[in-house]
């Protein structure tokens, strides 16, 4: 079976079928294209025209959640716990973490009143998650599952953030979800889910859209 999974370098999406795809040890190609100005050819095989999109030899899987559930189907060991109720709570806190991903994206364009509605959206929600995650390392104990590589994307994008400005989305007030994201992003399948240098194209991002988000950054 060739996989051959096809994004760009700064979705986050894509990054958590990365994550999952390495973990299991799953040989993948990967194509990155320029979702502006996407080429024909990606044109005529999504149905969605959107990414990432995942070729299993000749056939299309889309659709990022999808794509996910079906790196583990095709596992030879689940990355979801054996729990039927907690894989589903997993699944339910996965579903609401995706959501979090567009006050990610207000925070980095929008101006001084989109980027507190969108903190205050996003810190509503990091709430919600903070209840719910006990003192264990990840979010279902000493193993890392899915739910682990769903949020990883998040936390890596609010770490470069506070790297950037003046710890302007600092999460230490939660204290169960700080030392989560301290134990995700030491994962090597984590670290090394992102091209080298991504943390510099992002800080481009922010810095290219000119929202209230570019006027904390520090000089690098």
């Amino acid at each position: 079976m060739k996989l051959e999974l096809i994004s760009f370098k700064l979705c986050p999406f894509a990054q958590r079928a990365i994550i999952l795809l390495n973990t299991q040890k799953i040989d993948f190609e990967i194509t990155y294209i320029n979702p502006m100005d996407p080429p024909d050819w990606f044109k005529e095989i999504s149905p969605t025209g959107q990414v990432p999109l995942l070729k299993v030899d000749d056939q299309i899987v889309f659709e990022s959640s999808v794509i996910t559930e079906f790196i583990n189907d095709i596992s030879t060991t689940s990355i979801h716990p054996d729990n039927v109720v907690q894989k589903a709570n997993n699944r339910s806190w996965i579903a609401l973490s995706s959501a979090m991903f567009d006050d990610l994206f207000g925070l980095v364009t929008g101006d001084k009143d989109k980027f507190n509605a969108s903190k205050e959206a996003l810190f509503n929600e990091l709430a919600k998650l903070e209840s719910a995650k006990s003192s264990d390392v990840f979010f279902n104990g000493n193993d890392f599952n899915m739910i682990d590589a769903a949020l990883a994307p998040i936390f890596m994008r609010l770490a470069w953030i506070n790297e950037f400005t003046d710890n302007a989305l600092s999460i230490a007030e939660f204290k169960h979800l700080s030392a989560w994201s301290d134990a995700i992003l030491a994962v090597e399948e984590v670290a090394t889910s992102v091209v080298d240098g991504l943390d510099d194209v992002y800080y481009s991002n922010i810095e290219g859209r000119e929202g209230h988000l570019s006027t904390l950054l520090v000089d690098e």
